[in-house]
């Protein structure tokens, strides 16, 4: 487990159980999530559940821990041991290392999982992020790749130059190189009619520079899953459209699961991403639904008539009335 993690760090981090629970639940509703992982052979290899509330201090208690193994179910809480102590409810088995060695792949892998969605003026004024690690917003993104052995950083610079010159086409090296300070800094040199002349650092570099870069790079980053969200940001129609194509290339050589929340149509247009690989949050009176793609007979009905699933999903999530919008301030 990551250091300062476990159960209650999670919930607190985000807020308690009040904050984490849907605005339209009932009174006293529990938490409940479940993770089913496995791979081509064992497609449910694991499956983990756990269920959560609160106690009248309003602090987080777990309800009910589940993990199963093929099927085969390992322990269940809460046990008689849980009911003698109460106190023990407060953590789980997942993220205790004296009873999870049976199933730690479990927490392992759900440890490897990785968020990231880089605000650019975070990584160029990273004083605004001191004391974070890791942070998925790229407040010490910087530091982050300057921490990589210098042999995998600068294969890695490499091959994101090599990419980003489809977008960029007059960038010709990266680097990353420190200041009097010690700050690491991203170099990028550029065509220039003065040969030594066309250096730049982050601070001058684009906004979609900057998040194409950063989705490169943490593409190559790790092997756990890895979430994204709206990568199409701040870049071009035309290169958003090639985006899906470019992370299957990247999941194919380095076998990490990718998943992307956006609402870009461009993005949906790439013809390689199949029905069954998108779901769609339908917003609703009572909440946002999730509904498979492909378990919406209209929507493959349309696919079969030559539509994209971009001009598909769009229309079927948007929220109800949108174009109300246009009477602001009349």
């Amino acid at each position: 487990m990551a250091v300062g993690g476990g159960f209650q760090a999670a919930v607190s981090r985000r807020g308690g159980v009040s904050a984490l629970r849907a605005l339209t639940a009932r009174r006293y509703p529990d938490i409940a999530l479940e993770v089913v992982l496995g791979d081509d052979k064992e497609t449910k290899r694991w499956r983990y559940r756990l269920s959560f509330g609160q106690d009248n201090l309003k602090r987080p208690l777990i309800k009910s821990e589940t993990v199963s193994r093929n099927g085969t179910v390992l322990f269940t809480r809460p046990e008689d041991k849980d009911e003698q102590d109460p106190a023990r409810l407060s953590q789980t088995y997942l993220e205790q290392v004296n009873v999870n060695q049976e199933f730690r792949a479990v927490a392992d892998f759900l440890n490897s999982t990785k968020y990231l969605h880089i605000i650019p003026q975070l990584i160029r004024e990273p004083d605004r992020s001191v004391g974070r690690v890791n942070d998925p917003f790229g407040g010490d993104f910087l530091e982050q790749i300057a921490a990589t052995p210098k042999r995998v950083q600068e294969s890695r610079l490499k091959r994101i130059a090599a990419a980003l010159r489809v977008a960029v086409p007059q960038l010709v090296d990266l680097e990353l190189a420190r200041d009097r300070r010690g700050t690491p800094h991203l170099r990028g040199r550029y065509d220039h009619w003065r040969p030594n002349a066309g250096w730049q650092t982050e601070d001058q570099f684009s906004d979609g520079t900057l998040r194409l870069f950063g989705l490169l790079w943490a593409t190559l980053d790790g092997t756990g899953p890895l979430l994204l969200e709206e990568p199409e940001l701040s870049l071009h129609p035309e290169v958003i459209r090639y985006i899906p194509s470019m992370l299957a290339r990247a999941q194919r050589q380095i076998g990490r699961q990718m998943l992307l929340s956006t609402q870009s149509a461009d993005l949906l247009r790439d013809p390689g991403i199949g029905v069954n690989e998108v779901l769609m949050l339908i917003p609703g009176v009572e909440g946002t639904a999730v509904r498979p793609a492909s378990s919406i007979r209209e929507v493959r009905k349309l696919l079969e008539g030559g539509l994209t699933l971009g001009d598909i999903v769009m229309p079927n999530t948007r929220p109800a009335h949108a174009e109300q919008l246009a009477l602001f301030g009349s």
